[in-house]
């Protein structure tokens, strides 16, 4: 009679995918630092295993490539501690749809942009100055860019339903209006040149939206 074949499954137990997940936010922890403070170029998958203070496999291993950890970081800044809860699910995001009056609409969807700046801001500016030199990153920006106009043209159509948009002025301009002011790149203008605080800037970014997009009876 023959023996019983053995699996060769490793066990996962809920212990070690817990080890597992807080190396993973460990890196990512090194990560935020250490590409803010040398960018996308200078830093190093050694650096980011010598910061984390695991193993340079450790690192491979979790995230394969550099453009993995800068991805994997991305993704989980935007979710603000949401998890795996994509952005148009999120309860912030939800709310701004879900809002009834248009103009608390557009001030809220700003507030948003405020909050989501300051978590992001650093991260944005790194993903942008990478995109031109690394095909992974280029695609990761453009990825950035199409979510969001797409998450403000919801917000847009939300407005529009309500009979909030100004006379003359279609969804699809509205859209591109509030995606250009509420633009990564303004906020580095604004905020990273300019010195403006995030108060001063959200306060802008909400005045300008209702300025530019709503009706006024």
């Amino acid at each position: 009679m023959s023996e019983p074949v053995k699996s060769t499954r490793r066990y996962e137990s809920p212990r070690r995918r817990e080890q597992a997940a807080a190396t993973r936010r460990e890196i990512l922890e090194a990560a935020h630092r250490l590409f803010a403070q040398q960018g996308y170029a200078g830093t190093t998958m050694a650096g980011l295993a010598g910061e984390a203070g695991v193993a340079l496999k450790t690192v491979y291993v979790a995230f394969e490539t550099k453009a993995g950890v800068l991805r994997a970081l991305w993704n989980l800044l935007l979710r603000g501690g949401g998890g795996a809860v994509p952005v148009a699910e999120q309860a912030w995001y939800r709310a701004v749809l879900d809002e009834p009056d248009p103009e608390r609409q557009l001030r809220l969807n700003a507030a948003n942009s405020r909050l989501g700046k300051v978590r992001l801001g650093a991260v944005l500016e790194v993903i942008r100055a990478a995109a031109p030199n690394d095909p992974e990153i280029d695609a990761l920006w453009e990825r950035i860019q199409r979510e969001y106009h797409a998450n403000q043209r919801a917000i847009v159509e939300s407005v529009a339903e309500k009979g909030g948009l100004k006379t003359g002025l279609d969804a699809a301009q509205a859209t591109d209006i509030i995606w250009a002011v509420n633009h990564p790149d303004v906020w580095q203008l604004l905020v990273g040149r300019l010195g403006w605080s995030p108060a001063r800037y959200e306060q802008w970014c909400a005045d300008t939206a209702c300025q530019q997009l709503l009706r006024i009876d």
